[in-house]
């Protein structure tokens, strides 16, 4: 039996994924493992509250694992920053990989896909590829660089184990209320402004877009280790991805640039005067829309992969598949 187990299975890519899994058919059993119970409704999927804070104890009884073909994905862990205290993202996303790959062992599935992030990249101004540096600065990058190893390590102990270790761009898409939501109904109503410089890019990926690459990359079985970036090729830059909203929105307006020698000060005393209520507003947040994220898939790009979804062309699929979204 080719069975999956996800760890942070209730969350927004987890969820997308287990719905390709389902259409596909692609495995006889779906194992969500979550702190949050899965809102899927599939007799394939079984869910188990676990903390990947602690040892990992799932018994599946009378079933024959396919430990070849079977799979475990691991996107647990804490990253909105700011917004925890260092030490919590320490302990679910160093403790989530030491306890899934112990659990891996112990299972002896022999095949894992973990989602980093971009941050181990840290700050930087040049592009960034699979090949560059990690040089993380904040706690959330950190824990996320040694989490990577910890996976790497699990699977340079047997010469029959996959890893394949993904690092998304800003992931965006039906029923996600994050960033480009946020600037998409900012645009909306008048409140929208650029921080920092119109020419900085931040890279971004589409939901269905990253699916596919994940299904792409799993069928690679020649490669022992992929290590991938995701997100969109080409990108816009931040003046033209806003522009491509206007355009979508079908709205024709100026939309200021703000410099960041403005923005830091001001934010600062917004945040003091509201008492920490206005988390959006957060000098730190404010400081990392301003700062480029420019990466590049390269890995996807030499290995062919189709990049299906523009910024443009998601937005309409986006539209298309979930428009209470915009309103």
């Amino acid at each position: 039996m080719k069975i999956v187990f996800i760890f942070g299975g209730s969350g927004y890519i987890a969820t997308n994924l287990i719905n390709c899994f389902l259409k596909e058919n692609i495995f006889d059993k779906v194992i969500v493992c979550d702190i949050k119970k899965t809102e899927i409704k599939n007799p394939k999927v079984e869910f188990y509250n676990i903390d990947v804070r602690k040892p990992i104890n799932i018994n599946i009884v009378n079933t024959n694992i396919d430990k070849e073909k079977s799979w475990i994905f691991n996107f647990a862990a804490i990253h909105r920053e700011p917004g925890h205290e260092p030490h919590e993202y320490y302990e679910t996303n160093i403790l989530g990989a030491e306890n899934v790959c112990e659990f891996a062992e112990k299972i002896g599935i022999n095949n894992i896909f973990f989602t980093s992030s971009i941050a181990p990249y840290g700050q930087s101004l040049e592009q960034k590829t699979e090949k560059s540096l990690l040089e993380p600065v904040t706690p959330y990058g950190i824990s996320k660089a040694i989490a990577e190893k910890i996976h790497m390590i699990w699977q340079a102990k047997e010469k029959n184990r996959r890893l394949i270790i993904c690092r998304p761009a800003v992931i965006y898409g039906p029923k996600d209320p994050g960033n480009i939501l946020r600037m998409i109904k900012a645009i909306k109503k008048n409140m929208f402004f650029i921080p920092g410089k119109p020419n900085i890019i931040k890279a971004y990926g589409y939901i269905y877009g990253l699916v596919d690459s994940i299904i792409f990359t799993m069928n690679k079985k020649n490669e022992n280790i992929i290590i991938y970036n995701y997100a969109e090729c080409p990108l816009l830059n931040l003046k033209e991805m806003v522009n491509v909203v206007l355009k979508f929105l079908n709205i024709k307006r100026f939309i200021p640039v703000v410099p960041m020698f403005l923005l830091l000060p001001v934010s600062k005393i917004i945040q003091l005067l509201s008492l920490n209520k206005l988390k959006d507003f957060h000098p730190v947040r404010v400081k990392k829309a301003g700062f480029p994220t420019n990466i590049k898939p390269e890995y996807l790009i030499t290995n062919n992969f189709e990049f299906k979804y523009d910024f443009e062309t998601s937005l309409k699929d986006w539209k298309n598949k979930s428009p209470e979204d915009f309103n």
